[in-house]
């Protein structure tokens, strides 16, 4: 597949955001380097703004690293702070500088996996108001006026309810964008498809370290689409080595002897690079290949004209395009902010 190489827009006057603005919602701190590392990297690199918010300190993950086990949540409960730095050398290494975290780092704690007693924490992510975390993302969507936002499908890709939150949180905030006329785009969930984890199954069968030890067939795992359903592939393998650095910033979380290192090193750090989206809303733009995927997630949009203070990101009005009318927002294609309710 022919890799069309994102090219930055013309130079920005003062106060002018660039050209291409890009906004990634996650739940946990690492959850953007396995996912979207090499797609944010990627558009980084090629003079797009990218904004991540990250929703939660993640301080019920696992620790790898035992000299650091004290910082637990059942011992000083201080991985979260600890996880902030891993997560600001994640953005160095991917070429990130515009992050921020969902209200305020701390205001929303990591809600531990489906069933647990870490769900009812008063500030856990899963509790909060849908109308108040939407609301704060709302805030940075003013700012950045981004055209393309990245976030979970409705079942937060694999159920853990950080991730159907951070799902819920991010098509809330673009319905409450789009009435004013500051939507995005067009709204892309992450995804792997089918036949890519049914050549995972093959690749790590012999393995020790087997990701999906006990799965035989793809169509078992609780995630994947299948090819018809994704609309874009991005070719970010220039970008591989930036994300396998990433994935390294986050030590407590993802041990040097990972499958998800191992990957790099039997077949490359650019098999790390290419990364999958289903379109949620918005135009499907120009694609390639058997598929018809994109290969470029603003394919199909108009360099932007510079946002006023007050009013909405102006498009031209392009047949096909996601665009539309100025600063439309994207109609969502497949999904509602209630998406995914009753799920707990």
């Amino acid at each position: 597949m022919t890799n069309h190489a994102v090219r930055p827009g013309p130079r920005a006057a003062i106060g002018e955001p660039p050209a291409r603005r890009l906004l990634l919602v996650h739940a946990h701190p690492d959850d953007e380097s396995i996912s979207t590392g090499a797609t944010m990297a990627h558009y980084a690199a090629a003079g797009a703004h990218v904004t991540l918010v990250t929703c939660t300190l993640g301080e019920e993950g696992e620790i790898h690293v035992p000299a650091l086990a004290g910082l637990a949540a059942a011992e000083a409960d201080q991985l979260g702070g600890y996880r902030v730095a891993e997560l600001a050398a994640a953005c160095a290494a991917l070429g990130v500088t515009d992050h921020r975290f969902l209200g305020g780092a701390g205001r929303y704690r990591d809600s531990g996996m489906l069933g647990l007693p870490t769900n009812d924490h008063p500030r856990a992510f899963w509790r909060a108001d849908l109308d108040t975390a939407a609301g704060q993302l709302v805030e940075i969507m003013r700012e950045v006026r981004p055209q393309v936002l990245i976030t979970y499908d409705p079942n937060g890709f694999y159920g853990h309810p950080d991730h159907i939150q951070a799902h819920r949180v991010a098509m809330r905030a673009a319905e409450l964008a789009a009435a004013e006329g500051i939507g995005p785009d067009k709204i892309y969930w992450t995804a792997l498809p089918k036949s890519v984890l049914a050549a995972g199954l093959e690749a790590f069968g012999t393995s020790s370290d087997n990701p999906f030890a006990g799965v035989e067939r793809a169509e078992d795992l609780p995630f994947g689409s299948p090819e018809s359903e994704i609309a874009a592939r991005i070719d970010a393998t220039d970008s591989g080595a930036a994300k396998e650095a990433a994935m390294r910033a986050h030590a407590t979380q993802i041990p040097a002897n990972s499958w998800l290192h191992s990957i790099a090193r039997n077949f490359g750090a650019e098999s790390l690079g290419v990364e999958f989206y289903t379109l949620a809303a918005g135009g499907k733009g120009p694609g390639t290949g058997r598929y018809g995927w994109e290969d470029d997630l603003f394919a199909g949009l108009t360099t932007p004209l510079s946002p006023t203070a007050t009013g909405p990101t102006a498009t031209d009005d392009v047949p096909g395009s996601a665009g539309g009318a100025a600063g439309s927002g994207a109609a969502p294609t497949g999904d509602s902010a209630s998406a995914g309710a009753g799920v707990r």
